[in-house]
């Protein structure tokens, strides 16, 4: 899958191969050689000039590459161990919504996440990472099991936001959704919730009251898409870029918000361009902050965690 902006990159790549095609059928020509070298060169700077200055769309438009590692893909990078638990006990068990405990370095850990697929049927199944009421029951459900247990929880975020069907708000999407809020506030294991996709609206913030609430770097956190945005200020979706502009959605604008606390970085080009050095860095990170996190009492954890959320959008005005 290529991206509008990725053009000229693609191009780039393109001679490059030929050139190397040319240089194994020439008898390595030094000439061919030092073309090939400029030419990487070019293509890194580039790359690098690209990926730097992305806009707030082109980043958005990044975090749904259809490549883009997903949650499962990082438990099974992560683990070897994971054990998937099913079922919220009342309805269904939601399969946008997944669950279960796995080891980092031998250490157990609660995994929770937004699914979506990878071809239609894959996405159909999923639901396309829209979780019903049942799917935030069951990943409370887990929660209370993890905190019963004194395993740390990690929640990866990545879903255009929550189901919003007729079936769904008849269930109590919306008092599923609050109620994970609130008992997430009171957990007394460590949390630490990751963005790594999408991050919208309540769907997001149903799984993401944490200790630490991190994102990857090519990823986006609102209260609302920029399609549904434009729709809305519009009443057309043709707006979504100026939309995600006034949005202020990407991971340097949540942390300079203070709305997270960290940014995870990704390899130049994004998460899906080298997933094996994205599944090592976000397990590094998963390690570290617990580490930090395990120094404190759960009482102080609790404390923080509230001061933290309750603190968001304080300001002061001076007349």
């Amino acid at each position: 899958m290529l991206l509008d902006f990725e053009q000229p990159i693609a191009e780039l790549e393109k001679k490059l191969a030929e050139m190397k095609r040319d240089f194994a059928n020439n008898g390595q020509d030094p000439d061919i050689k030092e073309g090939i070298q400029l030419i990487e060169k070019s293509l890194h700077n580039l790359k690098k000039n690209t990926y730097e200055n992305l806009t707030r769309w082109q980043r958005v438009q990044l975090s749904r590459h259809a490549e883009r590692p997903y949650t499962l893909d990082y438990i099974e990078a992560m683990c070897d161990d994971f054990v998937e638990l099913h079922g919220d006990r009342q309805v269904a068990d939601d399969k946008a919504m997944i669950g279960g405990f796995g080891s980092l370095d031998g250490k157990p850990i609660l995994f929770i996440g937004h699914q979506k697929g990878r071809n239609t049927k894959q996405r159909q199944f999923r639901n396309f990472g829209m979780a019903n009421p049942e799917g935030y029951r069951k990943a409370l459900r887990l929660m209370k099991m993890a905190e019963k247990f004194n395993r740390p929880i990690v929640c990866l975020i990545d879903t255009p936001g929550a189901f919003p069907g007729i079936e769904a708000e008849e269930r109590g999407q919306a008092e599923a959704i609050a109620h994970n809020i609130r008992d997430m506030f009171m957990l007394k294991v460590p949390v630490i919730c990751i963005i790594i996709g999408e991050g919208a609206s309540g769907g997001a913030l149903g799984i993401a009251i944490g200790d630490r609430v991190l994102m990857l770097e090519n990823t986006w956190y609102s209260v609302i898409s920029p399609e549904s945005c434009s729709s809305i200020l519009w009443r057309s979706w043709d707006y979504k870029e100026q939309a995600a502009e006034a949005l202020k959605l990407t991971a340097k604008d949540m942390q300079g918000n203070k709305l997270i606390d960290g940014i995870i970085p990704e390899p130049l080009g994004g998460a899906h361009t080298n997933p094996a050095q994205t599944y090592q860095t976000v397990k590094q990170t998963i390690l570290d902050t617990l580490k930090t996190l395990e120094t404190l009492s759960p009482e102080d954890r609790i404390m923080q965690r509230i001061d933290k959320f309750t603190a968001m959008g304080v300001y002061e005005e001076n007349i």
